[in-house]
């Protein structure tokens, strides 16, 4: 489903077909979010550059850690699944619950805590950030550029999640592969679409 028009897969041309062939080779399927872009495949090609030098300076478990917070908090299902899942690595699946839930998690460190802290508020409403805010990262030893970094992923995190929900873009039925008891705590927005992923030929 999406509320404005977009390029069906069969008919994709051009950069619009470059891009689609691109998320494909990602997901193994073209995912409904690049459907959304199709009106305009440059703001996603740019979107992508973005996010890489956003990711660079952040470990994969900061990343994924700050990045899911950020999605739970815009509400926002697709973005939540997917990094939600990525935690999988660092984390067991009750231990991610418990991260998605805000619970106790002996796995997960104070200044990760604090760092999802500031994620979140970044994503409600950046304009109730103070300087106390910041200095609670400091004080958990990070750096000017670190505390950069994390509101910077935080606000771009926005930017995305904010725009597909806006044109109505549904998380992926490829997403329902994810384990139920882990699935079912990141579903926050939008629900899992029905339909079944496209894949181009």
């Amino acid at each position: 489903m999406s509320f404005i028009k977009t390029t069906a897969v069969q008919d994709a041309k051009g950069d619009v077909r470059e891009m689609y062939e691109r998320q494909q080779r990602e997901w193994g399927y073209v995912p409904n979010y690049a459907k959304s872009f199709s009106p305009r495949p440059a703001v996603m090609e740019r979107w992508g550059l973005l996010l890489a030098e956003l990711r660079r300076p952040l470990d994969d478990r900061t990343f994924e850690l700050v990045t899911v917070a950020a999605a739970l908090e815009l509400k926002h299902t697709p973005c939540s699944l997917a990094h939600g899942n990525q935690l999988k690595p660092f984390f067991s699946n009750g231990e991610i619950r418990a991260i998605v839930e805000q619970q106790p998690c002996d796995a997960v460190t104070e200044a990760e805590w604090e760092m999802m802290r500031f994620s979140r508020k970044v994503a409600a409403d950046a304009s109730t950030i103070t300087a106390d805010d910041v200095q609670g990262l400091k004080d958990h030893g990070l750096s000017d550029a670190d505390v950069f970094d994390i509101a910077a992923a935080a606000a771009g995190r926005a930017f995305f999640t904010k725009v597909l929900d806006a044109v109505g873009s549904l998380p992926d039925a490829g997403f329902n592969a994810i384990d139920a008891d882990l699935r079912t705590h990141l579903i926050v927005g939008k629900p899992i679409d029905t339909a079944d992923d496209e894949v181009m030929t």
